[in-house]
């Protein structure tokens, strides 16, 4: 049954009523949650695991690197990595179907022991702090998104640890964002710290401090901004997650608007945790989320396949 309503603001939840023990808050996070995403796509959740000490030393060493000269960024640049590691530069990615390139530079952390032919995280020798707190901030953000992901599968009916297997050693990704000081006047037409995009992954996870700019796409067509406590992260689907439960769980189009005109000079960071199974995970929307009302919308692939296809469309693959 969908419970369709429009939110004024993105519901606020503590992570901690589900891992309580507790059987009645458990019940009421995973209903409270599955509400939220099969409506606005979007929560806020506190008690995630991300200290305050750890949150700030991990925005001193990002702002610390990208305040280095290009030359010494350029160094992490790997280009045949296609962005999934190290730096990515100015004016190198670019929302699906947007003409112009978003006004950003970020770096990528995927996971710290890879497995496979998955590659190896490349960290700036000059910037030990960088590394060493990206990791430990991808470590703890991966344990959340596993949490969260045990209360979707509740709430699908799955078996509660469905997504376990899928996400071990899965293709998530860290990205530190910096959107650079724009400058009003040379500012291309149209351009916009991050056009309007739904994200690729299963879920993101996204720190609060940092929320500042970003909107979400109600189903009204209305634009609201999201707000946040400094103690929550932002949760949000992904496309994935879109695909496998037949859109019933809603990745919503969000986007990141340029700051007023007397703060366009300032810079803005940003850490998102993009949490993606392996890509051998198997996309085909579930049974149980298809019926006479809600026919089936996408058509079966792999993550893997599907992460290939918008890696070409975001430009960052050829």
């Amino acid at each position: 049954m969908d419970n369709q309503q429009l939110y004024d603001e993105i519901p606020s939840l503590d992570l901690a009523d589900f891992t309580s023990g507790d059987p009645a808050r458990k019940a009421a996070f995973v209903q409270a949650l599955g509400n939220a995403f099969n409506n606005i796509g979007f929560v806020a959740v506190k008690n995630h695991g991300l200290t305050d000490e750890l949150t700030k030393n991990l925005y001193d060493s990002v702002q610390e690197f990208f305040k280095a000269d290009d030359a010494v960024k350029k160094k992490y640049e790997h280009p045949e990595l296609n962005g999934q590691r190290g730096y990515v530069g100015k004016g190198r990615e670019r929302a699906k179907g947007a003409t112009v390139a978003d006004l950003k530079e970020f770096y990528h952390i995927g996971q710290p022991e890879p497995v496979g032919d998955m590659p190896a995280n490349v960290l700036p020798e000059e910037y030990p702090n960088f590394g060493k707190y990206t990791i430990e901030t991808y470590r703890t953000l991966e344990n959340t998104g596993r949490q969260l992901l045990r209360a979707i599968a509740i709430y699908l009916e799955l078996p509660e640890n469905y997504f376990d297997d899928k996400v071990s050693n899965g293709d998530s990704i860290l990205r530190a964002l910096h959107y650079f000081p724009l400058d009003p006047v040379t500012t291309p037409d149209g351009a916009v710290r991050a056009a309007a995009h739904g994200d690729i992954n299963l879920i993101t996870l996204l720190m609060g401090a940092s929320a500042d700019g970003l909107e979400v796409l109600r189903r009204d067509g209305k634009w609201i901004a999201i707000t946040a406590l400094p103690d929550q992260i932002i949760v949000n689907v992904g496309d994935m997650l879109d695909r496998l439960t037949n859109h019933k769980l809603k990745s919503t189009i969000h986007q990141v608007v340029n700051p007023p005109r007397e703060k366009m000079a300032t810079s803005r960071y940003s850490i998102p945790f993009f949490m993606h199974p392996r890509g051998d995970m198997d996309l085909t929307c579930l049974e149980s989320c298809i019926d006479a009302e809600h026919p089936k919308l996408y058509t079966d692939m792999t993550a893997g396949e599907f992460l290939n296809e918008r890696l070409i469309e975001l430009g960052l693959k050829k």
